[in-house]
């Protein structure tokens, strides 16, 4: 049996090891998923509700113990304090609006007819989660998707094998039954054959591309629904009338926070000719600024990136860059080993033939470019496979929505990046996806229609 290893970025040590569940295992586990579903969503929509929040509000109780879990899987400073501030307030909404995004549909009540459509949960739901915000990730969908009346089980990443245990220890101290909310350790064959044989009825993926493109090979022919979101690429415009100063703490912020593991990070900055040199004149002073280090410390601002190979990868798009005559502006920090402490980079002189300008970076590096005005703006950030999100600087609200609408992204921001409000629809086009979560419209991909057409 195959044991999945969480490798530390701290000191490259085993953090924690799991044994992976046995094909016959995980079919058990489901089919039990699958029976205790039906009494899950038989009980008042309120007490769902209510043994969720309870849940998340357990899994606040365990905070001290997690942030330091974090540091040592994923490299996240402690001195951020975990992730429980935007899991609680994603689970909180989606609790708050599930009455309205549930209700049924009323098309007619009269003599002669009743009509409605219902949403009814799928059963079985899968969420696959990443681990660069694990526990913010999950509840995304694992919130809703309980709330709505499904059951769920849960796979978290390897580089996080402890934020699903932790989970499902929180969700069952409070009376959610272990057949409804299951954490589960699988290889990637395992997980494939289960969905390849249709012990689904939802799948949502936050991952790579290429990990997409599995779920959506596992899923072919089962007609299991799918949300995908994937890679980014994610842009931000700096316009003539921008605050500059928040524009740059902002953007950088967002490029380098969690050593630039963010799925919506800013890895690309698009700066009008007038502001550019004083753009990466502020962004290079702050950069130079953070303290890389073990994250453990309280005086560390940027920890080690998740993995030495994603370090690996950052480096190599660096140095290409840079012989293709692109500029570094920061020096190598002395803390910087070659290995998952990687030093956060600006680059100037650059260019969409370099990789450091179209594939995904998911690092602590940002390339910025200026431009001439809007129309070259727009052009550069519609230059992607990618599709998340964009970020507009400008006073001027009516020409950031005129500017959004020309831009082929799931989210348009203004002002601001790097935030997922529970509020909007979480999507993306092109390569990173497809579906949408959160608000009222992560209720409907979370459950489906069914129609009542009722003669008297």
């Amino acid at each position: 049996m195959t044991d999945l290893q969480c490798i530390s970025p701290i000191d490259g040590s085993v953090y924690a090891q799991r044994p992976v569940l046995s094909l016959s295992d995980a079919k058990h586990h489901i089919n039990d998923a699958r029976e205790a579903q039906v009494e899950w969503a038989a009980r008042t929509l309120q007490e769902r509700i209510d043994l969720v929040l309870a849940a998340v509000q357990a899994v606040g109780a365990m905070n001290n113990e997690i942030v330091p879990e974090l540091a040592w899987q994923m490299g996240r400073p402690i001195r951020y304090g975990g992730e429980f501030g935007g899991f609680e307030e994603r689970a909180n909404y989606m609790a708050e609006i599930a009455e309205r995004a549930l209700s049924p549909i009323s098309i007619a009540d009269d003599d002669q007819f009743t009509r409605y459509i219902k949403r009814v949960p799928h059963g079985v739901v899968l969420v696959i989660a990443p681990w660069n915000y694990p526990y913010m990730t999950a509840i995304n969908t694992v919130a809703p998707a309980l709330i709505a009346g499904n059951a769920v089980v849960l796979k978290h990443a390897t580089q996080t094998l402890l934020v699903g245990e932790r989970m499902a220890k929180a969700f069952h101290s409070v009376g959610i039954p272990e057949a409804v909310f299951r954490n589960v350790f699988l290889d990637h064959s395992t997980t494939s054959a289960l969905i390849a044989d249709n012990h689904f009825d939802f799948i949502n993926f936050t991952g790579s591309v290429s990990g997409g493109r599995a779920m959506e090979a596992a899923a072919n022919g089962t007609f299991t629904g799918l949300g995908l979101e994937l890679g980014g690429k994610d842009p931000g415009y700096v316009m003539e009338d921008a605050n500059l100063d928040a524009a740059v703490d902002t953007l950088i912020d967002g490029a380098m926070f969690n050593s630039g593991q963010c799925c919506c990070g800013i890895e690309r900055i698009y700066v009008i000719e007038s502001l550019f040199d004083q753009f990466v004149e502020k962004s290079v002073d702050i950069v130079s600024q953070y303290s890389l280090g073990n994250p453990l410390d309280e005086a560390t601002t940027l920890g080690p990136m998740a993995n030495k190979r994603f370090a690996a990868e950052v480096r190599l798009q660096i140095s290409e860059a840079v012989e293709q005559g692109a500029k570094t502006h920061i020096e190598q920090f002395d803390s910087d080993d070659g290995g998952a402490y990687l030093t956060p980079q600006i680059l100037t002189n650059v260019n969409h033939d370099m990789r450091i300008m179209r594939d995904e970076s998911f690092g602590p590096v940002v390339g910025i470019m200026p431009v001439k005005n809007d129309a070259e703006a727009i052009a550069l950030m519609n230059d992607s496979e990618f599709g998340l999100t964009a970020s507009l600087w400008t006073t001027n609200t009516e020409r950031a929505i005129a500017i959004g609408d020309q831009i082929n992204t799931g989210t348009v921001f203004m002002n601001r990046c790097d935030y997922l409000d529970p509020a909007l629809c979480w999507t993306g086009c092109k390569n990173t996806g497809r579906g949408g979560g959160l608000s009222e419209i992560g209720y409907h991909n979370l459950t489906r229609p069914k129609s009542y057409h009722l003669k008297k």
